[in-house]
């Protein structure tokens, strides 16, 4: 069976959502394979929470079709629409046991008392709580009720899992290890799953794709290696991890004036005098071994390490360019190089991954 033969999981057609005069969603295609994982990202007001209250049938939208494995639920109440869903509450009810949580979607849809006992086990079991039945959601962590939460989602064995920021509330440490722990089941039971995160880190870790989502509108659609290292516009260029911006000039031939110095880079298209603004990340330069001969050699002097564990971050005052660069290193370079504020650093662009925007002229 070819792929293009096979029936999206989730097929989305020209949604449009108003509120009066406010547009939060403007014309959005997507589509969504199925046991594919999905993340919705971008900024707080971008649109990515009611798009997807869309798919739930939680929200109305204003035109556009949404369509679950073949059929049109555009119009069909939430419970007609195939999807188990974990929000950033868990929305657990306190006065319930655990076990009793869980079965909530079985116990409405009338199944047997022995077939929702050896459910609720089994999903116990899935999410490494095989003894929490009996208790009550206010005697377990934040990360044991998330992982209920998500059992619960998984009861009824839906077609679709929405994941509704669902790792927000929780410490670091924790959202970290279930955040592994989620992508390890989404992939052992081939569930198609959608999930909105204001982070990127989470995006980009636990996604097949990312979309990427601005002004109710979408951006970029792309595997995490590719909205990353081949951002389609400033935007997610800016949006997604660090990022240093070099406004310049183009000179022709690939080669941009930035402050007084002279880049060369592998793109071109732009018209003697553009201006442009060159996009890289603090990880794309070389800082070991012999640089002499390495086009776009830099240096200046260190005015600031931000210190982040394994990895660091120097701010260097480069008087060529008329800016300041971030530049990356891991811990082990920042002693075996004797990088220290105050102290000045050479390096050279790696200009691989870089990428150059027009803008512009000022009026």
């Amino acid at each position: 069976m070819s792929p293009d033969s096979i029936v999206a999981a989730l097929q989305l057609e020209r949604i449009h959502k108003a509120f009066g005069s406010f547009v939060a969603l403007q014309s959005i295609d997507l589509a969504i394979h199925p046991g594919e994982m999905v993340c919705f990202v971008g900024p707080s007001g971008c649109g990515k929470t009611t798009l997807l209250r869309v798919i739930a049938g939680l929200e109305a939208q204003t035109s556009g079709r949404v369509i679950q494995n073949g059929r049109d639920v555009s119009h069909a109440p939430p419970a007609a629409r195939d999807y188990g869903i974990v929000f950033q509450s868990y929305a657990l009810f306190p006065n319930l046991t655990i076990a009793a949580n869980i079965a909530y979607g079985l116990v409405n849809r009338r199944k047997g008392r022995a077939e929702i006992a050896a459910r609720v086990a089994e999903l116990l079991a899935l999410v490494g709580l095989p003894d929490a039945g009996p208790k009550y959601p206010g005697q377990l962590s934040g990360g044991q009720q998330q992982r209920i939460a998500l059992a619960r989602a998984l009861a009824t064995a839906p077609s679709l899992l929405l994941l509704d920021e669902p790792l927000s509330a929780l410490d670091a440490k924790v959202r970290e290890r279930l955040r592994g722990e989620i992508r390890a089941l989404q992939r052992r039971l081939k569930v198609t799953t959608i999930m909105v995160t204001h982070d990127q880190e989470e995006a980009l870790s636990m996604s097949d794709r990312v979309v990427v989502m601005r002004h109710g509108a979408i951006e970029q659609i792309g595997s995490p290696q590719d909205v990353y290292e081949r951002p389609a516009t400033p935007f997610v260029a800016d949006f997604l991890g660090k990022v240093n911006v070099l406004q310049g000039v183009a000179v022709g031939a690939g080669r941009y004036r930035v402050g007084q110095a002279d880049l060369e880079l592998p793109v071109d298209g732009f018209a003697v005098g553009d201006p442009v603004r060159i996009y890289l990340r603090p990880e794309d330069r070389h800082i070991e071994g012999d640089l002499t001969q390495l086009p776009n050699r830099l240096s200046g002097r260190v005015d600031h390490i931000e210190y982040l564990g394994t990895v660091c971050m120097a701010e260097v005052a480069c008087a060529q360019l008329g800016q300041p660069m971030v530049v990356s290193m891991s811990l082990n370079q920042l002693h075996d190089l004797g990088i220290r504020e105050g102290g000045d650093l050479t390096f050279a662009l790696r200009t691989d991954r870089v990428r150059v925007f027009g803008e512009p002229a000022a009026r």
